[in-house]
């Protein structure tokens, strides 16, 4: 009889999927410039490492706010006393506004419908929590990020169906798939609580655009069922098309305050990647249905922003001359750094799916496949790993339909290391095309070859025939 529960000794976490595989190999022989410079490079982390200058540029020049000091006086022994878990109102405020200002001040948010959690991870977990009973369903748009079996699953029991996407329109994502989707839960016998997306979309790298936000509200309002839409990549679109938030949406068509659909759209935010501090936890849900806001309020007392980082974010929040140089330099950067690695496979021979956002590209490897299967694309991934050196994450991690897309992280590392992962990707490349043109020389050496011996036996058999004829 096992001494632990259920849960701890099931196999529902995801850690056996390649996008964790990866990271273990990682682990075991890091990239270091100098103590390790044949070590692996990871690029399966969606780290925004490019604008730490900035964020310490501004505690240099706010000593108090490291400080825990206000107006000249210190507050450490009152952050360091016990919070109540529904958090400071002044770093809600901070946030709130600080969300506003990343969709433009096209839309404003309230505070007091804001819940606050350990990061995104949190955040969507309870929502899961708020939304659904095990062994119900939320879709979700393939590919996916490969944490949400993880994250939606593992502890609530919910089901995952995908909404099957394709490369023909860029992965968009059409209402015929919705609908599939929601058809193939039926036949499952799942009762379908939701639909949650990512905008931008981790790993594509791109904005949902206003058409498919449309498509959704439709459809999320006709099968009376709610909406997740996670914007946590929101502050890192750089390029056109713009960001455009679901609630934007729901004030263009003036639903934004109709309680039957509105209280089914829900929001998660985080600092992790616009700001680049996942190490922070600091994530959101933001609600409408004050019920849920109740409910996730509540739960959240399980993972708790500390008081220190709340105080700190909102020194730093607050200061609008701070925020709107940092979104627009960091945005300036995360282009540069994007153009750098899709020049550099551009050269190698390799494309990329068309991206204005995020902190990775993802790259389209299907000519490198010795297969359209996903066994090829395994095969692919593990000589980019072992070969390369480079840790990428599969497509089949993400729960892509078509074998040989990657997703490849590009913010987390200096340029320095970025040139060297893109050499290592050329080299690789380079092989498998030698590779291949010396097993079409050997297939076609043999090939004559071939057609010489059938000749031979040919003309050998036929001179049979004719001296059996004369006999």
């Amino acid at each position: 009889m096992s001494l632990l529960s259920r849960k701890a000794t099931c196999n529902s976490h995801g850690q056996d999927s390649s996008y964790f595989l990866g990271w273990e190999e990682y682990e075991k022989n890091p990239y270091h410039e100098i103590q390790n410079p044949s070590g692996i490079i990871q690029m399966g982390l969606a780290e925004n490492q490019l604008s730490f200058d900035l964020l310490e540029s501004w505690m240099a020049n706010n000593p108090d706010a490291a400080a825990f000091k206000q107006d000249g006086d210190s507050i450490f022994r009152e952050l360091a006393l016990f919070q109540d878990y529904h958090g400071l109102p002044a770093f809600k405020k901070s946030l709130v506004d600080f969300m506003a200002e990343i969709r433009g001040n096209k839309v404003s948010f309230n505070p007091n419908k804001l819940v606050l959690t350990a990061g995104s991870t949190s955040a969507n977990e309870t929502l899961m929590f708020c939304l659904a009973n095990p062994g119900e369903a939320f879709l979700l748009p393939t590919p996916y990020y490969p944490g949400f079996d993880r994250d939606l699953k593992w502890r609530t029991g919910v089901e995952i169906v995908p909404i099957k996407c394709s490369s023909s329109n860029n992965f968009q994502i059409t209402e015929s798939a919705l609908e599939e989707a929601y058809q193939l839960a039926h036949k499952r016998n799942l009762k379908v609580k939701g639909v949650l997306i990512t905008n931008p979309s981790n790993p594509l790298g791109t904005t949902v655009t206003r058409d498919e936000l449309n498509h959704l509200i439709n459809f999320v309002d006709a099968k009376n069922i709610h909406i997740i839409s996670d914007e946590i990549y929101s502050g890192t679109v750089f390029d056109s098309p713009g960001f455009v938030s679901i609630t934007e949406v729901l004030m263009e068509r003036n639903l934004e305050e109709s309680s039957n659909l509105s209280d089914r759209v829900h929001i998660v935010y985080s600092l992790s990647k616009d700001l680049g501090l996942p190490g922070f936890r600091v994530g959101a849900i933001y609600s409408n249905n004050e019920d849920v806001v109740s409910a996730a309020t509540k739960m959240s007392s399980f993972g708790l922003i500390s008081s220190q980082t709340q105080f700190l974010l909102s020194e730093m929040l607050s200061d609008k001359k701070f925020t709107s140089n940092y979104i627009k330099e960091n945005k300036k950067r995360l282009m540069s750094r994007h153009d750098m690695l899709v020049s550099g496979l551009r050269n190698a021979g390799i494309n990329c799916l068309k991206s204005n956002a995020g902190l990775f590209c993802w790259v389209d490897l299907r000519h490198l496949l010795s297969s359209k299967t996903f066994e090829a694309e395994k095969e692919l991934w593990k000589r980019i790993l072992f070969e390369a050196r480079l840790n990428i994450s599969p497509g089949s991690s993400c729960h892509c339909n078509e074998p040989g897309w990657f997703r490849v992280c590009f913010a987390n590392m200096s340029e320095e290391t970025l040139n060297l992962a893109i050499r290592r990707i050329k080299d690789l490349v380079d092989t498998i095309k030698l590779d291949e043109n010396t097993r079409r020389q050997r297939r076609s050496v043999r090939s004559p070859r071939k057609m010489s011996l059938t000749k031979w036996v040919f003309r050998l058999s036929s001179s049979h025939e004719r001296e059996a004829d004369q006999r």
